[in-house]
């Protein structure tokens, strides 16, 4: 039994503004949503919320101002997600914010991190983008960021990283302090693979990871997933704003949140401070 079937065939009186009690009507909230400009898996999620919640005796006006809480969540959460695309690629135009971003999607997942570390392997000195050290697993991470949305990562990108990470395990597995250590090597890239990339990754022991890939676990689900969002998607700041902060380090809107003095030299008012403030923590929290 779905959740609108379940209000119907319950009895709820609900208070109306007049005093009066009423038996709930789904059907009206259903309506008032829809005229809104609600999506019917939005209208399916907010009467299901509705109805785990719902009590005899609650108003009218309780119930539509949770549902439209509800909507206007959804729907910034909607927007956010059509805007995080546009955040990372505003990460550039070099590479390194997007390096310093991918470190710290790792370390919130509870990795010890490096960014931009020169390491030596057997036969050359190597530049690694991020590694990301967890239990006895060292990742060596390369980072490809594309200002271009079009443009798929090919399959010489990692035959180049796997060769590269071949010689760094190499001189690795025969250092003491490596000994208990196993490898993984990685590329990832804020736009896309092509088939091959995928094809010579899998039948080479190589993560991939991009916008979308792995399906439900790509970049775009572990931002969302982690809150780890970068400032590039605030509203409350200038774009010459955000090239400051990321010039300092700041890569991430919890970063800011957690230390609001980065944006002292910048002047805003106590309003725009504010509402800045409360939009990273809409963001964050």
């Amino acid at each position: 039994m779905d959740a609108t079937t379940s209000l119907k065939n319950k009895l709820i009186l609900v208070k109306k503004a007049s005093g009066d009690d009423e038996p709930f009507d789904v059907e009206k909230l259903q309506n008032s949503l829809r005229n809104a400009g609600a999506e019917h898996s939005t209208i399916s999620k907010i009467v299901t919320n509705i109805s785990l919640w719902i009590y005899s005796g609650v108003t009218t006006k309780q119930i539509y101002s949770r549902a439209f809480k509800i909507l206007r969540s959804e729907r910034a959460h909607s927007a956010m997600r059509y805007r995080l695309k546009e955040a990372i690629f505003a990460l550039g135009p070099t590479g390194y914010p997007f390096e310093q971003f991918i470190g710290q999607l790792f370390e919130k997942q509870g990795y010890n991190i490096e960014v931009g570390v020169v390491v030596d392997g057997y036969s050359v000195t190597h530049e690694m983008d991020v590694i990301a050290n967890k239990e006895s697993v060292q990742n060596l991470v390369e980072c490809k960021y594309h200002k271009d949305q079009g443009k798929q990562v090919s399959v010489q990108v990692p035959l180049y990283v796997r060769s590269r990470v071949n010689d760094i395990i190499r001189k690795r597995e025969k250092m003491p302090e490596y000994q208990d250590l196993s490898f993984k090597g990685w590329v990832v890239t804020n736009t896309r693979f092509t088939p091959d990339s995928i094809q010579y990754a899998k039948y080479n022991d190589l993560q991939l990871l991009a916008w979308d890939y792995p399906q439900n676990k790509g970049l775009k689900f572990l931002v969302e997933d982690l809150k780890l969002y970068p400032i590039t998607i605030l509203h409350k700041l200038t774009r010459k704003e955000k090239l400051v902060l990321m010039k300092q380090g700041i890569i991430t809107c919890f970063q800011l949140l957690n230390d609001m003095s980065h944006v002292q030299n910048f002047n805003l008012t106590k309003k725009k401070e504010t509402a800045l403030h409360q939009e990273l923590m809409d963001i964050c929290i």
